[in-house]
């Protein structure tokens, strides 16, 4: 039998399959990456773990073949069992690389399979250049504000002494119109110039702000929308700024309380749990803050999911969204050294906002 000692080091996945792809042999980090013991894993065919397993399924033949190493970049994989990854899902992406194995034993292993787990790395470089990108687009629609905001203090002025001279009410009417559509940019402007305030930290349970959330959400859907709370109670206190939390958390939640509207039976969870061994502003991680909003909407598209939080970007199309609240979600969120992350599709779509519980200076003492 092959000496596994080694093996039970590395930190990258590894898997010894005989020739009929069955597993052999599982080191800890396979363990973690599948979701599933060694005891388990042992004996079962690399298709009762994974249920796209087809995809390996030419480097293992070519490994065997030609007595050598394959690699597969990229491949996204799925646990065929119900349990969830190392990534809190059944999605896998991975590297992987399957080499001959000249195992002395007859019946003993004939192919070394490892895993490159490399979702967090991805993951890592699209936050850094969708981050990179909103910074650009908050800078140009600061600047776009400030230059918008005198002219319609002037605008306002002037039909506040317009609506002086005049003594037909209809045309009064007119004038109050053009004031009220000022008022209404200049809020709009105000929002848009807002949320680059910094963060007060707090030492504050999350939960008193889910809980208002979850209220201020009844009060204005609760007569079309399930709404309920699944809660981690056990969760300690996280490092933040209530104020600011509670604005994402509200916003994220109110548009999928609004994206659920034509749904059937529209339905919306707030979720908290800990979130272990998360990489946040470069930076890892035991164990950190995640709160979920889920609904059971339309989902998302793909090819607008990167532009969600653009400042301005919205996908309503009565005219009633600014869309300024995922934007002002993220700036805060990355203002506590946090992220958020989406998953969708039609009928499930989850916003996840993890935080550090500690602000990074504390977390270092």
């Amino acid at each position: 039998m092959t000496d596994t000692a080694g093996l039970d080091l590395i930190s990258t996945a590894v898997l010894l399959l005989k020739r009929d792809h069955r597993i052999v042999y599982a080191n800890p980090a396979a363990e973690n990456l599948f979701a599933q013991s060694r005891r388990q894993l042992v004996g079962a065919r690399i298709g009762d773990v994974l249920r796209d397993a087809d995809r390996l399924a030419p480097a293992l033949e070519l490994a065997l073949t030609h007595r050598a190493s394959y690699t597969e970049q990229e491949l996204e994989l799925h646990l065929a069992s119900k349990a969830a990854g190392s990534n809190g899902a059944s999605r896998l992406l991975v590297n992987c690389t399957a080499s001959f194995l000249d195992s002395v034993a007859p019946d003993g292993p004939q192919l070394i399979v490892e895993f490159r787990h490399i979702d967090q790395q991805l993951k890592i470089a699209r936050e850094a250049k969708i981050a990179e990108q909103n910074q650009a687009n908050r800078e140009l629609v600061r600047n776009l504000a400030h230059e918008i905001k005198n002219p319609l203090g002037g605008i306002r002025g002037a039909a506040q002494l317009l609506e002086g001279e005049l003594n037909e009410p209809q045309l009064v009417e007119y004038t109050q119109v053009i004031i009220a559509e000022a008022d209404r940019l200049q809020n709009l402007v105000n929002r848009l110039l807002t949320p680059h305030k910094l963060p007060r930290y707090v030492r504050t349970d999350i939960h008193v702000l889910l809980d208002r959330v979850l209220q201020l959400l009844k009060n204005e859907f609760g007569g079309t929308h399930m709404i309920e709370p699944d809660f981690d109670v056990s969760l300690p206190e996280v490092e933040c700024d209530a104020e600011q939390i509670t604005q994402v958390l509200l916003n994220i939640a109110r548009n999928a309380c609004q994206s659920t509207a034509t749904v059937k039976a529209p339905h919306v969870t707030l979720r908290s749990r800990v979130a272990r061994q998360v990489v946040l502003a470069k930076r890892r991680y035991r164990m950190a803050l995640e709160v979920s909003v889920i609904d059971n909407g339309t989902g998302i598209p793909l090819d607008i999911r990167d532009r969600i939080f653009y400042p301005l970007f919205t996908t309503r199309t009565d005219g009633t969204g600014s869309g300024l609240g995922l934007s002002i979600a993220q700036t805060f969120v990355a203002q506590h050294y946090g992220a958020i992350e989406v998953d969708s599709e039609p009928g499930h779509t989850e916003f996840r906002v993890i935080l550090p519980f500690d602000h990074p200076s504390e977390a270092d003492k």
